[in-house]
């Protein structure tokens, strides 16, 4: 298996010149020559014995380190290159010092090369030999046997456990050469990049024991808190540093490790700010050993000339990160240049990155070796905020050429060091709980500063400031994790009242970090020249504002980033030009509605074009497609509004136009030869732009209907796949906006809202157009999935005005769809019948409500729980349908309905109850409703006896269980639905008791407010006294009901409490129901009740008397006045049943309401005088 081996790198070896027109030996050849020396068959054997035999090793190794030091060859084996290494070590006894160091060296520079991981049988012979080594050879040669372990246990830690003891114990070789009493900074560098490579594993195999990963983690965090001894040089120190952060990164990465302990984070965060500025020109900072979770910045230790003069830097990060290169390159660029991080000016065209890099930028940072950093001086290109570094690096330097290829260098790995700090901080904010990471978020994102301080060091520090591009990135990308899910924590942040108070809000202090974050990620976007560094601040931004509470800040920040943005559309890179639109996008899809993107919508075309101060992308306005749109002639603007929305004719025109000029490389691959228009990537976006501007500003992409329904059709008629599935999606929003327009309780006037005839026009242009099509195309499940759920987002008004032949052809597919071997378009073709079955025009047709629910019904026995689950929606929708028809047309549309249908919808209904939670909080609505359209003649069907017998016990059972509170609501909300059909025999079946004892229970315990508030409602529905059974019943629903009562205020979960009163209110209703049907033999316990809890009932009489109602919860609707009458209606019922009674103490309860209505009465009197 071949790997790629992050080994240290070899320094000061001078390897043999090797020609290339030399024949090679192949590896065989040596391993051959190796075992003859073994078996002691060699046909020329050297003189003198086993001198002459260590003189041949000494060839030998000498050639093969030649060769493997000299121009790449083809790879060998990984087998042979293990089995060369074993040979080797067989014949070097660890006496031989000068041997042992060489043969380390040739495994070290072999498995390096070749990026050869070492098997299981090679390793176990490997590691004891290097144990051994390093016990009794000399400690010269300890750096080259540490090397040779580090490349050998690559990627194998779990598989060296035997030998951890030794290597990791208490005295264990790796932590007395790491330790901070070691001296010697090369043994301890070569010991602590063994440590690092134990630690990496591969995904999915086992990793390091628990108690080996502590001891690797404190030993890299001894190393990366301690400072630069006196005569170590820069460069190896660095090397230091990028061994325990490489470390730290393979514990951390994969969630392998987990960071419990407050210090243990805290220390760990600390290292690493002092490591992401390490070497970083003009800022020298002291970092406390451990950071603890604060709401402040804790230091900023900086002098003061330095802060000034990063101020000072700052104010101008675009004139020293353009005009350098320009002047650098008038004197002549040598070749052999620093090429990596230090090709790094802000001036550099375009580094490179991989794609992995994008994603991952620990591929390539820990793989800096002495030979990728032969260069000649970089000399003057940083930025000049750093003056110091102008100074040094200047032409009229002091210093020699050798001099300032060593600055460079230099410079190089402080640069990695700086990379490798921020990976760790990137995969330390991936392996931690969001509500801990933001302990810390002072620590890393910027505050405001106060008048006459230094912004503080954070993440955009390095982002703005930092000479090298991937540094940059990588700081970026820490920063984009940290905003990523931050939406319940920004929440808090509120300044749009001026705050005039001794002390500042937290709220005010995020806010004001909200406002700085803001201010330098656009100042970030203007200066860099990269074109992957600005794919990652736009990501930045785009991530900061959806998480941002704008509704609760002052405006204005999401006009800057809308008008600095714009340029960006047009720029020259592909993916900058999608990820503005997605910037975009996110600002439409933020908290909408707000007033200041409403704003923004109907900005001039122009406004804007010229604030982003930005030299890289092309500065063209709108007006250069606005002029070619009325040339379109689907696309005319004849009809467009007075007042145009500029992101619209954007996106429209970025969809729909031809492509003026040539892009960058990156489009090529994006771009069929033939093809005029823009890539796809940024048609594609342009679709999800407008689909989220018309989900949330619908009022103001309305005036484009027609237009934006000629663009869907376009792209659906296209070849692109893509293409027609985000047009699917457009048309889906579009038609979920007018539907939202059109509802009853819609804010919007009807004046305002879209003409109904101008909807039939829309649809009769998507039925007449590709849409069919799409609805069709069984090779794209996913355009039908998305299809059919535009499909189901006609307005009802507007399908009942469509040609006759367009409603038939809708109702046909998707009763066919409903047929789809594939789930998704099962699911949504289910969605979509039950929607329709809604229709006023479709509701009452017998014949399409039976054809739907026959389609519905097979899929019951879908394999799948989402369509189980969708059907079960369906059916509920269907079964709804069942009563308002019931109660319009009455019983002409019952006898219509076929019995046999009904029954089987009652037996499926009553099966899938038993299903998953998703089917039967679905599948017990449908019951309530089949119970309660049931008619007399069915009741009395012996077919459906025991169907209903079984379906109420299903009820019975489900209010019971222990299921999902939302089955168990629409369990209590069905059986209110049984006991409204009259043809029942409640009261006197079996089931009535067992009903009433299971809806009790839930009134009085159940966890979920919600769910008491729907079984009193259901208790409160039964007409008639018989209904309620026995005079015990009766008394033990009323008591319950008292106790439920007295516990509607005890709630575990805090978040229930906002419904107490609706249950108060619905339990009082409830009693008063019940007092107004009491018979004579049911006042003994309502009396015994009053006298235990009169005052309690009392008071909270009074409340229902005197409080609103939340009638979406509790389903009663009563005013004031009508709950009064309500009152002494029960008062006169009780009242008359105990005046006919010999016992006059039985007036109790009667007292117990009058004194509650008097004292009621008397305050209304009170309010209206």
């Amino acid at each position: 298996m071949a790997v790629e081996v992050s080994a240290a790198p070899v320094e000061g070896e001078a390897p043999f010149p090797v020609s290339g027109a030399e024949a090679r030996p192949s590896l065989r050849c040596y391993l051959a020559r190796l075992e003859s020396l073994q078996s002691g068959t060699d046909a020329s054997p050297a003189p003198g014995g086993n001198s002459g035999r260590r003189t041949e090793l000494h060839l030998l190794f000498d050639q093969l380190i030649s060769e493997t030091c000299g121009p790449r060859t083809e790879a060998p084996r990984p087998q042979d290159v293990c089995d060369l290494l074993v040979q080797a070590c067989k014949l070097v006894p660890l006496n031989q010092e000068h041997l042992v160091n060489k043969v380390c060296q040739l495994i070290h520079l072999l498995l390096s090369r070749f990026e050869v991981m070492v098997d299981d049988d090679s390793l176990n012979f490997l590691l004891p030999y290097f144990i051994s080594a390093l016990k009794q050879c000399s400690s010269w040669t300890h750096v080259e046997i540490l090397q040779a372990l580090a490349a050998s246990v690559y990627c194998n830690g779990p598989k060296c456990q035997k030998y951890l003891p030794d290597l990791l114990g208490e005295n264990g070789l790796l932590v007395q050469f790491s330790s901070p009493a070691q001296t010697d900074i090369e043994l301890k560098r070569a010991a602590v990049n063994s440590l690092a490579n134990l630690c990496l594993s591969i995904p999915g195999l086992l990793y390091l024991d628990e108690p080996y990963k502590e001891i690797c983690f404190q030993i890299f965090l001894n190393v990366l808190q301690s400072s630069k001894a006196p005569g170590v040089d820069d460069i190896t120190f660095c090397m230091l540093l990028q061994n325990a952060l490489k470390g730290i990164h393979s514990l951390l990465n994969g969630g392998t490790m987990k960071l419990m302990q407050t210090d243990q984070l805290g220390s760990l965060l600390a290292v690493l700010k002092k490591c992401m500025f390490h070497g970083l020109p003009g800022v020298n900072i002291e970092i406390p050993a451990i950071l603890y979770p604060t709401l402040l910045p804790q230091y900023d230790s900086r002098s003061q000339v330095e802060q000034e003069k990063s101020e000072v830097a700052s104010l101008k990060p675009p004139v020293s990160r353009r005009k350098k290169p320009k002047a650098k390159q008038k004197k002549g660029k040598q070749e052999g240049e620093l090429k990596d991080d230090e090709e790094c000016s802000r001036g550099s065209e375009k580094p490179t990155f991989s794609g992995d890099a994008q994603q991952n930028p620990g591929l390539d940072i820990w793989r800096l070796s002495v030979d990728e950093t032969r260069t000649t001086p970089l000399k003057d290109n940083f930025p000049s905020h750093t003056q110091s570094y102008k100074r040094i690096s200047s032409s009229d330097s002091e210093y020699s050429d050798a001099e300032c290829g060593m600055q460079s260098k230099t410079r190089s790995f402080q640069a990695a060091v700086r990379q490798g700090a921020l990976i760790c901080l990137l995969s330390t904010v991936k392996s931690i709980e969001k509500k801990v990471l933001y302990g810390y978020w002072p620590a890393f994102v910027p505050d405001t500063p106060g008048i006459g301080s230094p912004q503080s060091l954070s993440l955009i520090t390095i982002a703005l400031k930092d000479p090298s591009p991937k540094t940059r990135a990588c700081a970026l990308q820490a920063l984009s994790a940290i905003l990523e899910g931050s939406k319940q924590f920004l929440s808090i942040a509120e300044d749009a009242n001026d705050h005039k108070r001794a002390f500042t809000p937290f709220s005010v202090t995020i806010a004001s970090s909200i406002r700085e974050l803001h201010r330098c990620l656009l100042l970030a976007l203007v200066a860099e020249s990269s074109y992957q560094n600005l794919t990652q601040i736009i990501k930045c931004l785009a991530n900061l504002i959806s998480n941002a509470p704008y509704s609760r800040l002052k405006p204005g920040l999401l006009t800057r980033v809308w008008n600095q943005i714009k340029p960006y559309i047009r720029h020259k890179d592909v993916t900058v030009r999608v990820l503005s639109l997605t910037l975009l996008g996110s600002i439409v899809s933020a908290q909408v509605p707000l007033p200041e993107v409403q704003l923004l919508l109907h900005q001039p075309t122009s406004s804007g074009l010229e604030c982003s101060g930005s030299a890289t992308p092309r500065s063209s306005g709108a007006s250069e497609w606005q002029k070619k749109a009325p040339g379109e002639p689907p696309l005319s603007t004849e009809n467009a509004p007075e007042d145009p929305c500029w992101l619209i004719r954007l996106c429209i025109s970025l969809i729909m136009l031809p492509r003026e000029d040539g892009y960058s490389d990156n489009d090529a691959g994006n771009l069929p030869p033939a093809s005029i228009y823009e890539p796809s990537p940024v048609r594609l976006e342009s679709l999800q732009v407008l689909a989220l501007l018309v989900r949330g500003y619908f009022s103001v992409s309305q005036s484009y209907l027609l237009e934006l329904g000629e663009v869907v059709c376009r792209c659906m008629e296209e070849m692109d796949p893509s293409i027609q599935l985000h047009a699917a999606k457009l048309l889906d929003e579009l038609g979920m906006g007018i539907i939202k327009q059109h509802k009853p309780d819609s804010a919007v006037a009807p004046d305002q809202r879209v003409p109904v005839d101008l909807v039939v026009t829309f649809w009769t242009r998507m039925l007449n157009g590709p849409l069919p099509g799409a609805l069709q195309n069984s090779q794209h499940s996913r355009l039908q999935t998305s299809a059919c759920n535009a499909l189901s987002s006609i307005l009802p008004e507007a399908f009942s005005s469509l040609p006759a032949d367009k409603q038939i052809l809708c109702i046909t597919v998707l009763l066919g769809l409903n047929h789809s071997e594939n789930p998704a378009v099962k699911v949504a073709a289910a969605r979509a019948v039950g929607d329709y079955v809604l229709f006023p025009c479709l509701r009452q047709d017998v014949m399409f409500v039976t054809d739907a629910a026959n389609v519905i019904l097979d899929s019951f026995s879908d394999g799948s729980p989402h369509v189980r689950a969708k059907a079960a929606w369906s059916l509920g929708n269907l079964t709804d349908t069942l009563i308002i028809n019931m109660e319009l047309m009455g019983q002409s549309f019952q006898d219509e309905f076929s019995d046999v249908l009904l029954l089987k919808m009652l037996q499926a209904a009553t099966e899938a109850s038993k299903d998953k939670d998703k089917v039967k909080s679905n599948a017990v609505r449908v019951i309530g409703n089949l119970l309660r359209f049931l008619q007399p003649a069915h009741i009395a069907n012996p077919r459906f006896s025991k169907p209903i017998e079984e379906s109420i016990q299903a009820l019975i059972s489900m209010v019971q269980s222990e299921a999902t509170m939302k089955a168990r609501w629409n369990a209590c909300y069905a059986l209110g639905n049984v006991f409204k059909n009259l043809a029942l025999p409640l009261g006197e079946s079996l089931w009535t008791a067992q009903a009433y004892d299971a809806l009790t229970s839930v009134v009085k315990s159940c966890k979920n407010f919600k769910v008491r508030i729907k079984s009193a409602a259901a208790l409160s529905i039964p007409a008639k006294r018989k209904h309620y059974g026995t005079p015990g019943q009766f008394s033990q629903i009323w008591s319950a009901l008292v106790v439920a009562l007295q516990k509607s205020e005890e709630a575990e979960n805090f978040q229930e409490f906002k419904y107490s009163t609706s249950l108060r209110t619905q339990l009082c209703h409830a009693l008063l129901h019940m007092l107004t049907l009491a018979d004579e033999e049911d006042l003994a316990g309502i009396r015994k009740m009053v006298a235990e809890h009169g005052e309690v009932i009392g008071s909270y009489m009074l409340q229902y008397l005197k409080s609103g109602i939340d009638e979406e919860e509790t389903g009663i609707g009563k005013s004031f006045c009508q709950r009064g009458e309500l009152l002494k209606k029960a008062i006169e019922h009780v009242q008359g049943i105990e005046e006919l009674s010999a016992c006059p103490m039985k007036r109790g309860a009667v007292a117990c309401l009058e004194e509650v209505l008097k004292i009621h009465n008397a305050a209304v009197g009170l309010a209206e005088t």
